[in-house]
Order: C-alpha cells, then sequence, then structure tokens
C-alpha cells in the first residue's frame, strides 16, 4: 500500500531525528564519508519535508525547534570556534578587555585569567590564540551572558550560547514570517532557511552567532518596510555588532529613502514639491546612517581604549592578507600570479579585493533599481554572493546570510550552495589539513551552473511577459 502524505512525513521526520542524533553524538570531523552521507540524507529528508503539502506552518515550526534541541547537549563537532567565545565571555566576567589580549599570552606566562584557561586554548587552537578577537560587542554580550550563567563548566556554557542561537532562530522566524506576509510572497519560504540542515548544524550545532546578527536585521527589514527607519537603523546596528558583514548593505538603501519617495508623488506634483520630497529623502538617509554608526560605536565604548581600533582592525585585516579556504576567483587569481611572479600574491589581492567589492557595491547602489524592498534585498544578496565569489576565505557558516535574503527573492542558488558547501569539509579529514581544489572546483561549478541556470529563467520570463 503506497504511503499517505501524512505516513510520509512521519518517515522523513522520524529518520531526520536519527540522522541529526547521530550527527551530533557520534559523527567526528574526520570522517568525511560518514559526514557527506549524514548530510545528504539529512537534505533530501528536508527537501522531501518542504514538497510535502499537507504539513502545517506550526507543524514545520515545531520540527524546526524539534531538530535544534536534538544538539542541545552535544558539543560542537565541526568547529573550535566555540572555545575562543567562552574565553572571551570569562575574560569580561573577569574584568578584563578581550580586544587587548592575546590568549597565548596568559599561557605562555603560566597565568590562567579564566577558568578551564588551558583546556579552552588547547581547543581554540594555536592560531585562534595569538591573534586579538575579532568579535563585535553585541556578540561579546553573547558570550558574556555564557559566562554568568556558567564560569566554571565549558559543557554549560555550550548550552547557553546554544539556547541563545535557538531564539535567534525562532526570532528569524516570526519577523521572517511577518515580512513575508507583507511583501505577499509565502510564507512557506521562511523553512528553506529555518529548516536547511545547514542551518540547524553550522548554528545550533556548531555555535556560529549568525543567525543572531540575521535575526536583528531580519527585525530591521521589518521595521524599514512598516517605514519605521529609525527602529531600523537601531536593529542594523545591532546587527553589525554581532558580525560586520551588514556594514556591506549600508551604500544599497540609497534608492530607498532617496528615490522611493519620488514614484510616490502623485501625478500632477510640481517639480518644486518633488525636489522637496527627494530632499527629505536624503536627509533621512543620512539620519539613518548616523544611528547606525553612532550605536555601533556606542556598543564598542565599553571596550574603548587606545589599542583597540589597531587590534581589532589587525585581526580583520588578517582575513584578507593571511587566510586562504573555499576561494573561488581568488584561487584563479592566486594561480596567475604564481604564472607570473613565481610566489603568492594574496597580499597584494586581499587589498584589491575589498576595493573591487566597494566599487560594485557603488554601482549597484546607484544604477540598479532598489527601490522596493524585494529589489533592496535582491541587490544585497547578489553583492554579498560578489564579495565572497572573490574573497580569499569563505567559511561554510558565511552561507547563512546569502540564505536567508535568497528567502525573500525569487533565487534559490544559496539553498543549493547550502548543499554543496560541506565537500570544503573533507579538508578536515587530511593530516596536516589540506585542501581538495577539485572539490572545491565542483562546488562552484555547481553553484555558477545553477545561478546561470536562474539568471536565463528569469531573463526568459521577462522575454514571455512582453
Amino acid at each position: 500500500m503506497p504511503f499517505s502524505e501524512k505516513n510520509k512525513a512521519i518517515f522523513l521526520i522520524s529518520f531526520s531525528i536519527i540522522f541529526y542524533f547521530i550527527f551530533a553524538y557520534f559523527l567526528e570531523r574526520t570522517s568525511f564519508f560518514s559526514l557527506i552521507t549524514l548530510w545528504f540524507s539529512l537534505f533530501a529528508c528536508f527537501y522531501f519535508l518542504l514538497k510535502n503539502n499537507n504539513i502545517s506552518f506550526t507543524t514545520y515550526a515545531g520540527i524546526a525547534i524539534l531538530f535544534r534541541l536534538i544538539f542541545l547537549f552535544a558539543i560542537p563537532n565541526l568547529s573550535q570556534d566555540f572555545y575562543r567565545f567562552i574565553w572571551d565571555g570569562r575574560m569580561i566576567l573577569n574584568g578584563f578587555n578581550p580586544y587587548l589580549s592575546l590568549p597565548e599570552t596568559f599561557i605562555h606566562q603560566n597565568l590562567a585569567p579564566v577558568s578551564d584557561s588551558n583546556t579552552l586554548y588547547t581547543g581554540m587552537g594555536t592560531l585562534n590564540g595569538s591573534h586579538y578577537t575579532n568579535y563585535p560587542p553585541v556578540n561579546q554580550l553573547c558570550f558574556l551572558i555564557a559566562a554568568i550563567f556558567s564560569s566554571k563548566s565549558i559543557f554549560g556554557a555550550v548550552i547557553v550560547l546554544k539556547l541563545i542561537i535557538i531564539l535567534a532562530d525562532i526570532g528569524i522566524l516570526y519577523f521572517g514570517k511577518k515580512l513575508l506576509e507583507r511583501l505577499k510572497l509565502p510564507v512557506k519560504n521562511i523553512f528553506w532557511y529555518i529548516l536547511n540542515p545547514f542551518i540547524i548544524i553550522e548554528m545550533t550545532g556548531n555555535l556560529h552567532f549568525e543567525s543572531v546578527m540575521l535575526f536583528f536585521l531580519v527585525w530591521g527589514f521589518y521595521k524599514l518596510h512598516q517605514q519605521k527607519w529609525i527602529w531600523a537603523a537601531i536593529l542594523i546596528a545591532c546587527s553589525i555588532s554581532v558580525k560586520l558583514i551588514p556594514l556591506l548593505f549600508l551604500p544599497l538603501f540609497f534608492q530607498w529613502f532617496v528615490k522611493k519617495n519620488n514614484n510616490e508623488a502623485t501625478v500632477g506634483t510640481t517639480s518644486f514639491a518633488k525636489q522637496k520630497l527627494n530632499y527629505k529623502g536624503f536627509l533621512n538617509l543620512i539620519s539613518f546612517y548616523t544611528i547606525i554608526i553612532a550605536i555601533t560605536m556606542l556598543l564598542f565604548l565599553p571596550f574603548y581604549s587606545s589599542e583597540l581600533i589597531a587590534n581589532y582592525s589587525n585581526s580583520v585585516g588578517l582575513w584578507f592578507r593571511n587566510f586562504e579556504f573555499n576561494a573561488s576567483f581568488y584561487y584563479v587569481f592566486r594561480e596567475i600570479g604564481y604564472l607570473f611572479r613565481g610566489y603568492n600574491e594574496i597580499a597584494i589581492i586581499g587589498k584589491i579585493t575589498p576595493i573591487v567589492t566597494i566599487l560594485f557595491l557603488i554601482i549597484v547602489a546607484f544604477s540598479r533599481n532598489n527601490k522596493t524592498l524585494i529589489q533592496l534585498i535582491t541587490a544585497m544578496l547578489f553583492c554579498l554572493c560578489f564579495y565572497y565569489f572573490t574573497a580569499t576565505t569563505v567559511h561554510p557558516w558565511y552561507l547563512a546570510t546569502p540564505l536567508i535574503l535568497s528567502v525573500f527573492t525569487k533565487y534559490k542558488f544559496p539553498v543549493v550552495w547550502s548543499l554543496v558547501i560541506i565537500l570544503t569539509y573533507q579538508a578536515y579529514a587530511n593530516t596536516p589539513w589540506k585542501e581538495n581544489l577539485w572539490l572545491v572546483f565542483i562546488e562552484y561549478l555547481i553553484v555558477f551552473s545553477f545561478l546561470i541556470f536562474e539568471l536565463r529563467k528569469k531573463n526568459q520570463n521577462k522575454e514571455i511577459l512582453k
């Protein structure tokens, strides 16, 4: 007898629970075959669950929370960054400024500024422990909360951090649904993010705080669509103060404020009135930027010292000048550099990439039509992906941002990217760590192919509508 839709859903949910449990408590990062087997199995369950039209929104939400709770008592097994999170939080609790000291300095001097100092330092690794922290202040607040509730237990701190991320994802679900309703898009779209195994594993499972950043960002988008741009500015500043990525989006708000009003001007409005309306929009834009910058600086203020700016900028700059992982076009540029110069050109290419990205942002901000929120978010999606396509380092959890942006657009290539990004973890199966560039090539071949397919499909639809 063929399965009913209800029985299929129960089957998929049951297998997902089993796969997530194995992933959380029994998987080792070096077991690449087991990793990709579980990963692709979970994505298959995820896809067919979303294709089931008999599951209600509330049931989907309950399933998403259940899957996250499976990871609640599991120590992250794909990332060791959480050890630094706990270190920073306990440093603040003990009265230290985490931006001014290196973990290795204390360890080399046989000092223990926080509980479990040696365990935390060993866990984060010498690379992480030899650099100044680059986590903004609201992120540090999350670390401090974990320290307040669990200053002596690493396991307890992990649970607190996971609860914060789960709550952030619930917030994304809530405001994402409300925003989709306002944009007249299917509310089910939010589950391309909330139910995605990539998000569940990388955020709740591995303790990456993109979820908290995106909670504030989606909430900010919702307020922006309500025309409450002051609240939107405050929330976007909080988002930036978790992760700096939303800073890239700031130039793109130009048309939303300055040109959007011209379209809303009624027929017969005088030229002077339109100019006045445009002038008001420009003042609102300046005020919007001022609020964002002021609040971001205010949040950094408790940590301010003369060394803060130098230490923080140096730490952030390392991602452009020193690190290489899962790059696409950069690896091509690197090979060209080897061919003509005979050595790695990361120091030069790493400086050029931010400049090219800024130029691209400016072009999109002034030339592309970004007057509606859907157009604005679409521009953000492509600008961010342009940055990632040219960056020297693209860690898997970075994809959370393009994935949530895609929820509010017609594009789904970030969903495909979230599937194939698992290929990058093959690097950790090697001793010593080493990337397989053929797998990187396959990853980006699939992503670019699907992106081109979606762009061509959109152009074909435009031709049909003519």
